[in-house]
């Protein structure tokens, strides 16, 4: 199909369709009960830049640019520029031990619910078979439908097959390389680099600036329509649960199409029969079109409509990186427990190696999630926000990019979920002793508490109430320090 075909397609479905191309039709799209109810999903960076796994998964960007170090570690790796470009990673990129099969397993354990690899990078090279690009991983590098793989597999093992596709700002990601002799300049490769337009505004200091600002520059309609068909032929051909887009889809020039396109997708989903749901940044759809997604960060209450964080194990790179540094076990839990109480989900990402394997360290922290989970997982799958997410002095900083050190969560720091009149008190730093003030006699949510069980336990547990807190006393030891959960009869 040519584009033109495509896109002709696009408005017949949109005309037909339950979902028409504005805001005000789209606004009734509801978020999916399953989506509500997994709260656990993963994300997987994983392409040609897992190869020099060096920097970040912005290598493609980095190596051209002069004022990091990432420029001078490749001349002298692998030569200059103009001799070995970005593109002469894609051979090296072999995945030999990919396994969907390993991989869906090891999701599974670890309480996982839906699966989001990443489609497209900003670097151009699609994960999955595609007419509109022929750099993809079906014809180059592991010559294997990498994100067909993993549908088929979660289709076996009863997961979400989502999509994440960064495309938008492939528009400008690779323009570094206009500035001095290298390979992005070459005619022959530039429906790899792409049109990598270059400005001042687009260069490295004043990117952030600029391309977070909804109306700065924008997107040329060539680009646009061509972004908007690749988007619904990923949609067509793998029918994900969740559509995840990175940022610069929120630039007024993407506006238009990114009606057409949620309309385009809800409507093939009522086709379909399923329940999806969009993952979007910034200011790029308005509330109750989309799910709103904060990177690397955090709320620091209750948000009444329903959004998700997504972030990484690893604590320097998405992507695989010969030297990463990784969250901990602990963090990633707590990290979890505190989104859920706000009314929200968790995407953690995982960043494999060049072969395919999964390293260890992330590894590690996946199965924990999934033996805590174990325990715990009924106070967190299918639970809602309670009247206040928790108690205690420690809260997450609000915004993105405020996960990088782990919150110092004392045995006074609790949080709450709800499910079929059942309370859910975590302590998020176990102790013997165990005082919960927003549950003290003639609180202002002061419901009848029945009886007081700690989840994963046999040990009978007995409390008092008063003017002060809800007092506990645990006579069992603990063999961690992650958190525990109370379940509480309401009445």
């Amino acid at each position: 199909m040519t584009t033109l075909e495509y896109l002709n397609l696009i408005d017949e479905v949109n005309e037909n369709g339950k979902y028409k191309a504005d805001w005000s039709s789209l606004a009734h799209h509801k978020v999916p009960e399953w989506y509500m109810h997994d709260k656990l999903g993963i994300f997987i960076h994983w392409g040609i830049y897992s190869v020099p796994a060096f920097g970040s998964e912005w290598y493609s960007r980095s190596m051209y640019d002069k004022c990091v170090r990432e420029f001078e570690h490749h001349r002298k790796t692998y030569g200059e520029h103009k001799d070995f470009g970005y593109k002469d990673f894609i051979p090296m990129f072999k995945a030999k031990k990919f396994d969907a099969e390993k991989w869906v397993s090891l999701f599974k354990k670890a309480g996982i619910k839906y699966v989001m690899p990443v489609a497209e990078h900003h670097d151009g090279f699609a994960m999955y078979d595609t007419e509109f690009n022929r750099w993809n991983a079906k014809e180059m590098g592991p010559c294997r439908d990498v994100v067909g793989e993993l549908k088929a597999e979660c289709e076996k093992q009863g997961l979400n097959l989502c999509a994440s596709t960064h495309r938008a700002e492939h528009y400008f990601f690779m323009n570094l390389g206009r500035t001095f002799d290298s390979d992005v300049n070459d005619d022959n490769y530039r429906d790899f680099y792409g049109p990598a337009v270059y400005c001042e505004e687009w260069n490295s200091p004043n990117l952030g600036l600029t391309t977070e600002d909804t109306h700065s520059i924008g997107a040329s309609e060539e680009w646009l329509k061509d972004w908007l068909v690749r988007t619904c032929e990923l949609v067509d051909k793998y029918q994900p649960s969740v559509l995840y887009f990175d940022w610069w889809i929120h630039n007024h020039s993407f506006k238009p199409y990114l009606k057409k396109l949620a309309a385009y997708y809800y409507n093939r989903a009522e086709e379909w029969g399923k329940e999806v749901t969009i993952n979007y940044k910034h200011e790029a759809f308005p509330p109750t079109v989309a799910t709103f997604d904060v990177e690397r960060g955090a709320l620091s209450g209750i948000s009444p409509i329903y959004w998700q964080t997504d972030t990484a194990i690893g604590k320097c790179s998405w992507g695989y990186r010969k030297d990463n540094e990784y969250k901990s076990s602990r963090q990633v839990i707590c990290d979890l427990v505190d989104i859920v109480s706000k009314n929200g989900n968790l995407l953690i990402n995982i960043g494999p190696k060049p072969d395919g394997t999964i390293t260890d360290e992330e590894t590690q922290v996946l199965l924990d999630m999934g033996k805590w989970l174990e325990t715990n997982g009924e106070a967190i799958y299918g639970t809602t926000f309670w009247k206040q997410f928790g108690e205690g002095e420690v809260n997450a900083e609000e915004g993105f990019f405020k996960d990088g050190d782990e919150k110092a969560f004392t045995s006074k720091d609790f949080r709450f979920t709800y499910k079929n009149g059942y309370l859910y008190a975590f302590q998020m730093r176990p102790s013997k002793d165990v005082s919960i003030k927003t549950l003290r006699l003639h609180n202002p949510h002061d419901y009848l508490i029945e009886s007081v069980e700690l989840l994963g336990s046999d040990e009978k547990i007995q409390f008092t109430r008063d003017e002060e807190s809800l007092k506990i006393n645990v006579k069992g030891d603990f063999s961690n320090d992650l958190p525990i959960c109370f379940k509480m009869a309401i009445g």
